[in-house]
């Protein structure tokens, strides 16, 4: 039922991004759009679930399915608060994240390419710089090289980690069944069904802990794969520093 009710929002929200990016295209044209697009795209989200959620509505999909939102207690819809903590957790930090990690990604690896060859002229990066872009340039220029390369390593390893966490929480959510998205399981939301039969869910739900207990071992498997890979990684870049080492020795 959940995912039922994820999947119908998931189209409603695609439907509102595509008619926004469309009409952005028709004033604006091509280049703006392909610029601003993800920005759009948020601020459809933003708007589906304020007109929604935030507003005291259900959502399409939560009617579908006949769920409403309720706060841990079970017993009183979530308080206004809450409701908007959700969606800045399922919709802006998401964003704010990823162009974060992105820009910090770009920066550490501008500054690398300049303390390469500082004769050269920068190489060619996003085409406007943002307030957030030049906070983060001024701060990683302030750091240290190891500085900078703790930072490249924290990025890598954040990039990696976050498609492995939004793993994690749906082989639980298979399990449990309980908190389809990341953000409700934060601020706690979770929903009662009005209507209908129970015994249906009941033996859905069954085949979902299958499909959760299959899924936690791949990602078992999938991080096992990862971290030795990144040892082999690691093993091979200090063979290659010994052997330049011996070889300008030499």
């Amino acid at each position: 039922r959940l995912v039922r009710c994820g999947q119908k929002d998931e189209l409603y929200r695609a439907g509102l991004r595509s008619g926004a990016g469309t009409a952005l295209r028709g004033l604006a044209g091509a280049r703006p759009w392909l610029e601003w697009r993800r920005e759009v795209e948020l601020l459809s989200d933003v708007a589906y679930f304020v007109l929604t959620t935030l507003s005291g509505y259900q959502t399409l999909g939560e009617e579908y399915v006949n769920i409403i939102q309720v706060d841990p207690s079970k017993k009183k819809v979530p308080s206004f608060l809450r409701r908007a903590l959700f969606i800045s957790l399922h919709t802006v930090v998401p964003y704010c994240l990823e162009k974060a990690l992105l820009h910090l990604e770009h920066e550490l690896q501008m500054e690398a390419e300049e303390s390469r060859s500082p004769g050269d002229p920068p190489a060619p990066g996003f085409p406007s710089r943002t307030l957030i872009r030049s906070w983060i340039r001024r701060q990683v220029g302030q750091l240290t090289e190891q500085q900078k390369k703790k930072a490249s390593q924290a990025v890598y390893v954040l990039k990696q980690s976050i498609p492995l966490l939004h793993r994690l929480h749906l082989a639980a959510f298979y399990i449990q069944g309980t908190f389809y998205h990341l953000s409700k399981r934060i601020t706690g939301i979770s929903y009662l069904h009005f209507g209908g039969l129970q015994g249906e869910d009941q033996s859905i739900q069954s085949s979902y802990k299958f499909l959760g207990i299959i899924s936690l071992f791949h990602l078992l498997l999938t991080i096992g794969v990862q971290m030795h890979s990144f040892k082999q990684k690691q093993r091979a870049r200090q063979e290659w520093r010994l052997h330049r080492n011996l070889a300008h020795q030499k």
